[in-house]
Parts: structure tokens; C-alpha cells; sequence
């Protein structure tokens, strides 16, 4: 009897710490993909730890560590004449001059993460926030106003180095008013799994199904920052080669040609993405792709360009902004055993419901082939 006992009480205690791991971890122990602990900030400080809107306290956001003059936000609450609105939930925070908001993160060694977060300038002119996950560290500039709510989504990979990352959103401006820094909200992350080409194509990642955590209920993708500003990039085996962001998109909330994601080339000729791959030195090759648009009322003569190698190719498409797309293919022969892919969009372009709101045609199902040559006669 004492036996069995004894293994009850084993069982339910094996049971219990299942559960506490499955309950926003991984089976191991570590993180799972999604929200971080709290990552909405929906569980507020204490109120004896607030000051109005400032948090008082270290350690007063569960969840996280802030340093600085660091705001609890609270959506429609106003600043002047300005009304902030918040895009997950009821709160957010905001970061003052030089402050930041931390959290210690379980993890795999060695592998690839990448962190989306939801995050808004107020009053300041050129915001920026540095993310940081030792060694690893870039200042994403959040200046520019993708979407018509006023926030974006924007994603930053890392690799982690030990088996606990410590993340850190930093705001390194400094204002006369503090209370003009950045809000944010939202903070995930997803773990990234580097692909590899197939005996069916050579470009990796080519219909962009693996890439950072989309959320469920914020309808305006996830800006891919270009690579001077991440040295890993949130879109396995690509690189944003420009000086603006790509957009990440699902099908969820947009049109997609194949699949649940493409990308959306949002800044013109500023807005490049590009893959290296490896080819045959006289081979002949055929890199076939979607171009379409993501029925976000982006409406007009959209143009995308392809380049591989030395030889590109303008790809037209005239938009109604309704959703489709066409096919298109460039033939080239290989002249090193490394062949660079790109792809831009010719034109700037804004949404025709909102003249405020960047856009520009959607990439997608990309491959890149061998063609078999008949030997010469």
C-alpha cells in the first residue's frame, strides 16, 4: 500500500512539472514559440509601483526587468492631442530616454531564433531601438510608417550562444520630453530551422514557409530588417540587401500565391532580397517565381526585377489590388560555381486606401533548376 502511495504521489508530481513545462515552454524545457512570458505586457504592475504612467521598480513588470524611465501604456490614452493606441491587447509599454525592458529567455544552444515584436513612434522624429541577445546586436531604425495603424511588426534573429539568451530592447535616444520614446508591445519568438535546397530546387526557403512568428491578430505582416542591421537574418537562407525592410506576409491576412507566407517588396528599388546559390559553371539554369499582389489595395503597374548573375529581367504586373498573380521565368547559364539571386521592385508605391501606407508586389514560389541541353549533333 505504501508503494503504491509512494508512486501516486510520483506520478502526480511528474504530471505537475509536465505541465509547468508545456505551459509556454517546449517539451525540453525551453521556450516555445510564441508570446514570450507576459511578452503583451497585459499583467500590470502593482499599483504601488506605478507613478502615474511610470513604472517604479526594477522588477515591477512581471515578467521583466526595466531600466529607465519606462512607461505602462494604457491603449487610448492620449499625449497632448495624440491618442495611443495599442495593437495587442489593452497595454503596452514605452521606453524613455536610454531605457530598456529586459527578459532571460531558456533556449537551445546553438541554434537560430528569431524575435517579432509590435513597436510605434510617438512624438520623437528619428526613432530607433537597439535589440540585443548577446554577442549579437543591431538598432533597427522605426522611422518609417509601414502601416496605417501607426505600429509595425519588426523581426531580428539571433544565435543563441548559451542555453539561457538574455533579451534586451533598448531605446538609445535621448529627447528633450522622455515621454517621447517608442511604444512597444507584443514581444515572441520562434525558433528557425536553416533549410536546404532539394533535388527539386536549388533556392532554399524558396516559397518563404519557414521565417519569424506572425501574430494571429495583428493584420500588418512583419518588416524583415536588411542585413547591416541583423547579422542573422529572421528569413532562413535570404538576405535583405537594401537600405528599407521587406515585408513578411500570411495568408491569414493577405493574398499569397503558394502557400501560408511570401514576402511583400514594400520600398522600391530600397527593398532588395537575395539568396546565393550554388550552380554549375556552364550550365543552363531556369529560376521561375510568382509576382502578384496581396489584395491590400495596392493598385497600379507594379514591377518586379529578377537578377541572376549577370543577367536580369523586368517583370511587369498591372495590379488591381484585389489579390493574383502571374508566373514568370529567367533562363541563364551559370558562369561561377556561386550564383547570386535578387530580386527588388522597380517603383515606389503606396495603398490607394491610404496614401500614407507603403506596398509593392508580393514574391513568392521561387525555384531555380538545371535545364537538361540536347548534345550538339
Amino acid at each position: 500500500m505504501q508503494r503504491l502511495v509512494l508512486l501516486s504521489v510520483l506520478l502526480c508530481a511528474s504530471c505537475h512539472i509536465s505541465l509547468s513545462l508545456t505551459n509556454g515552454t517546449a517539451s525540453n524545457g525551453t521556450v516555445a514559440d510564441g508570446l514570450l512570458e507576459n511578452g503583451n505586457f497585459e499583467n500590470a504592475p502593482n499599483a504601488t509601483n506605478m507613478k502615474g504612467t511610470v513604472v517604479v521598480g526594477r522588477y515591477s513588470i512581471p515578467g521583466w526587468v526595466n531600466e529607465g524611465f519606462v512607461e505602462y501604456i494604457k491603449s487610448g490614452q492620449k499625449q497632448g492631442d495624440m491618442l495611443l493606441v495599442v495593437p495587442e491587447g489593452a497595454y503596452a509599454v514605452r521606453l524613455g530616454n536610454e531605457a530598456s525592458i529586459k527578459q532571460k529567455i531558456k533556449v537551445i544552444k546553438g541554434m537560430y531564433y528569431s524575435i517579432t515584436f509590435s513597436a510605434a513612434r510617438t512624438c520623437a522624429q528619428e526613432e530607433r531601438l537597439n535589440v540585443t541577445v548577446a554577442p549579437d546586436s543591431g538598432v533597427l531604425p522605426i522611422q518609417t510608417v509601414y502601416s496605417s495603424s501607426g505600429w509595425d511588426n519588426y523581426a531580428w534573429a539571433f544565435k543563441a550562444i548559451y542555453e539561457v539568451a538574455e533579451l534586451i530592447i533598448h531605446n538609445p535616444g535621448v529627447e528633450e520630453d522622455p515621454a517621447c520614446g517608442p511604444l512597444i508591445d507584443a514581444v515572441a519568438i520562434k525558433a528557425l530551422y536553416p533549410p536546404r535546397p532539394t533535388n527539386k530546387n536549388s533556392v532554399k526557403n524558396g516559397g518563404f514557409e519557414e521565417g519569424p512568428y506572425v501574430f494571429p491578430n495583428t493584420p500588418w505582416g512583419v518588416l524583415i530588417p536588411p542585413n547591416i542591421e541583423d547579422d542573422h537574418s529572421p528569413l532562413p537562407a535570404w538576405i535583405v540587401e537594401s537600405l528599407k525592410a521587406v515585408k513578411y506576409i500570411d495568408s491569414a491576412h493577405y493574398f499569397v500565391p503558394q502557400g501560408r507566407r511570401a514576402v511583400e517588396l514594400v520600398a522600391g528599388k530600397e527593398s532588395a532580397i537575395a539568396q546565393i546559390v550554388r550552380t554549375i559553371v556552364g550550365k543552363m539554369y531556369r529560376l521561375s517565381f510568382a509576382v502578384g499582389d496581396a489584395n491590400n489595395s495596392c493598385v497600379g503597374s507594379l514591377v518586379v526585377e529578377a537578377f541572376a548573375g549577370k543577367d536580369t529581367l523586368k517583370v511587369p504586373y498591372e495590379s488591381k489590388g484585389k489579390g493574383g498573380f502571374k508566373r514568370a521565368e529567367l533562363k541563364f547559364k551559370a558562369v561561377s560555381n556561386r550564383t547570386r539571386i535578387m530580386f527588388l521592385s522597380t517603383f515606389y508605391t503606396m495603398r490607394s486606401d491610404d496614401f500614407s501606407s507603403l506596398c509593392g508586389p508580393v514574391l513568392d514560389d521561387v525555384k531555380l533548376l538545371s535545364i537538361q541541353t540536347s548534345p550538339n549533333p
